[in-house]
């Protein structure tokens, strides 16, 4: 028999087998997806490391996948056979049975991850059919119930439903995350706002040629060409210097609805051009919000950038700073305002697309002068991008 192990390195605590791709006496190839490990951070697949058939799975979905730890064999010689052979279907009555009290949202055995997914998607879990252990229903089979297109469940009366809702793996962590940044480092943020007129109609021109683009790509663009004038934005605080990284990696953070949110690098962005970022970010955000960034797609930042005027907020500070780095931007609703600019020598009212723009550095590694030169340049490149 050949063992199949979880990973020794992963990006993200506590692992959790979140769905098993292969079942007990398939035939499986060299580097055939096995299984799917979720963490607080990334979802990742486990390839087969030899070929053969899937003879006996150790850890079930949901259960706890501590690194090492035995997943499953495979049998180098067998013969594969079919489903029905090699596990037997649950019995109706447990496929179908319900997992929360549908008129009390009460939990009975749910996951919290599972839990969470049908609450965000507002379903009946009565209608699910679970195929893990003893019928309970899995994240996968939640996925998979979702992606069929079937519709939610009338609520009954009042639209608001009230309830615990257990923590998962990623809020816990998102949380023990935002203790250490608060306690570990002096939080100081800047103010500035900036008119995005010529990003704008750079932005319609690349349009007209093809070339789709998104705000957030010309905002890394331009946080990469501000680090020429603050290098130490783009380093973190160690106990004996402080660590300006050879390399700008901007991190974006992105919104997954009520599961919280990922961090997803653009790698070296200061040697990208804008139509790279682009591409990348659309890669990046697609794979984020369907479950598929690798543990190298959330590791290594060294900057980031929060852009919470996506979801309507004109201003959010401070921001809370990323672990082990020593700014982060944030970038505020873009709206049309009332500004006053000088034409010819006299004062006129305009009417012009404006974002705030907020810098909060770890006081430890830079100070107010490196903080407010780093956002003049920042606004300079948006204001004047050609």
């Amino acid at each position: 028999m050949i063992d199949v192990r979880v990973p020794d390195e992963q990006e993200g605590t506590k692992a959790v087998v979140r769905a098993w791709l292969k079942k007990v006496g398939e035939a499986v190839a060299v580097n055939d997806p096995l299984v799917e490990l979720e963490t607080d951070k990334v979802t990742q697949e486990v390839p087969s490391p030899a070929s053969g058939v899937l003879s006996e799975i150790l850890l079930d979905t949901d259960d706890t996948a501590e690194p090492g730890a035995l997943l499953a064999r495979i049998d180098p010689h067998g013969a594969s056979q079919s489903i029905a052979e090699s596990k037997p279907a649950p019995a109706p009555a447990q496929v179908q049975a319900p997992m929360l009290d549908s008129s009390s949202t009460r939990e009975l055995r749910l996951s919290p991850s599972v839990k969470r997914a049908i609450l965000q998607h507002g379903l009946d879990p009565a209608g699910i059919s679970g195929t893990g252990r003893d019928g309970r229903i899995t994240r996968d089979d939640v996925d998979r119930y979702v992606a069929s297109g079937a519709k939610p469940a009338p609520r009954q009366g009042s639209a608001f439903v009230g309830g615990d809702i257990a923590h998962d793996r990623m809020r816990l962590k998102i949380a023990e995350n935002m203790v250490r940044a608060v306690s570990d480092a002096p939080h100081v943020t800047a103010l500035f706002e900036a008119d995005f007129s010529a990003i704008a109609a750079h932005k319609k021109a690349m349009a007209e040629k093809g070339v789709k683009l998104s705000y957030t790509a010309y905002i890394v663009k331009a946080a990469a060409e501000a680090m020429c004038v603050a290098p130490a934005i783009n380093g973190r605080w160690e106990e004996d210097r402080i660590a300006v990284s050879p390399t700008i990696n901007i991190g974006v953070g992105t919104a997954l609805g009520e599961k919280g949110l990922v961090v997803p690098v653009v790698k070296d962005a200061g040697s990208l051009s804008l139509e790279d970022i682009g591409r990348k970010l659309e890669d990046l955000t697609a794979r984020a919000r369907n479950g598929q960034l690798a543990a190298a797609d959330v590791s290594g930042g060294s900057f980031t950038i929060s852009n919470h005027g996506v979801s309507g907020s004109l201003l959010a500070a401070p921001i809370i700073l990323h672990s082990g780095q020593a700014a982060i931007l944030g970038i505020g609703k873009l709206e049309k305002r009332v500004v006053v600019r000088e034409i010819g020598g006299q004062d006129a009212i305009l009417i012009k697309p404006m974002a705030y723009v907020t810098l909060t550095i770890d006081h430890r590694v830079v100070d107010g002068h490196q903080t407010n030169a780093w956002l003049t340049r920042f606004v300079e490149v948006i204001e004047g991008w050609s």
